[in-house]
């Protein structure tokens, strides 16, 4: 009997195959090229006509709050129940993208992640995990009798919280551009743009890039200072959110860093203030100071994520 996992997004569809506790046979999809998400995973088990597949798990980029599935970035919507079904499947898993991301950090070994600072994280204690990328995804597990729970909530949308000056014009600028600023329009790559316009307005300077790739670079390069202080102020905000989140459960397990945009620019997160602002927690800074923090830098954590969901929840 075989299994498979699946990481669903809007553009591609990437499936792998598990043995032995590890993934194999990962294969890409282009989403587009297939009317029904039915039809795709059809096609990638046809091609092991060997395999009798009977489990599988998918982590899609949408929310999961039924038995009925409707893609945010394609055309495909799906049942569960009927997606059994005509995949001959004895069990499916189907669970939010970023609650795969939180399920594969119970599951990395030293070489997938990179800690930032000191702390030691406690097995089986609370854990946070959140990600910029396109938005801000924020979970939270806990560890019970029938293993690890991730705790759903939307943690990208809480008020966005300045601590320094040039955060506080940070933050007067999306109150004026927006009418509200939340921690997601700081934590994403739009966010990046708008710590990017918002330090520009406030120093009279021009801010003639509007792509959050071309500050990163810029910034990594150190060809553009008001990059490198947009990064570095990313960084601060970044090391302070994460500081809150472990203060919001407890997560003596840790806090770990996933989505798109972190694992580009490790080295520089390690060398800026991000840890100190994690610590910076007043009364409770000795609190926060032995929790460790890392960053995901494994490219395949969406479908180990859903290997170990569906590990931990398909029995027999």
């Amino acid at each position: 009997m075989s299994k498979f996992v699946a990481d669903v997004g809007g553009t591609n569809i990437r499936l792998a195959q598990l043995e032995n506790g590890t993934l194999c046979h990962i294969k890409k999809y282009l989403c587009s090229n297939y009317k029904t998400i039915s039809t795709v995973i059809s096609a990638y088990i046809a091609e092991f006509p060997e395999m009798n597949f009977t489990a599988g798990c998918l982590g899609v980029a949408c929310p999961v709050n039924g038995d009925v599935i409707s893609m945010t970035n394609n055309d495909w919507q799906f049942s569960i129940s009927q997606l059994q079904v005509e995949l001959g499947l004895d069990w499916i898993g189907v669970i939010n993208d970023f609650t795969a991301v939180a399920y594969a950090v119970t599951v990395l070994s030293n070489q997938q992640k990179e800690q930032v600072g000191q702390g030691h994280a406690n097995d089986f204690d609370n854990i946070a995990v959140f990600g910029p990328g396109t938005g801000l995804g924020v979970k939270h597990l806990t560890h019970t009798s029938e293993g690890w729970l991730a705790l759903d909530g939307e943690g990208g949308h809480v008020d966005f919280a300045p601590v320094d000056e040039v955060d506080l014009t940070i933050w007067q600028f999306l109150t004026d551009k927006l009418g509200h600023a939340s921690a997601e329009e700081v934590l994403s790559g739009r966010g990046l743009v708008h710590i990017y316009q918002a330090i520009a307005k406030h120093k009279g300077l021009l801010a003639p890039l509007d792509e959050p790739a071309d500050i990163t670079e810029r910034a990594l390069d150190g060809s553009c200072p008001l990059s490198v202080a947009t990064l570095s102020q990313f960084c601060k905000i970044l090391g302070s959110f994460a500081g809150n989140l472990a203060l919001n459960l407890g997560t003596r397990g840790g806090v770990y860093i996933g989505g798109g945009i972190a694992p580009r620019f490790t080295n520089f997160i390690k060398k800026s203030d991000f840890r100190a602002r994690f610590e910076a927690k007043g009364r409770f800074r000795d609190y926060v100071a032995c929790i460790p923090t890392f960053i995901i830098t494994e490219p395949d954590h969406g479908l180990i994520g859903a290997m170990a969901y569906l590990n931990q929840n398909c029995k027999g």
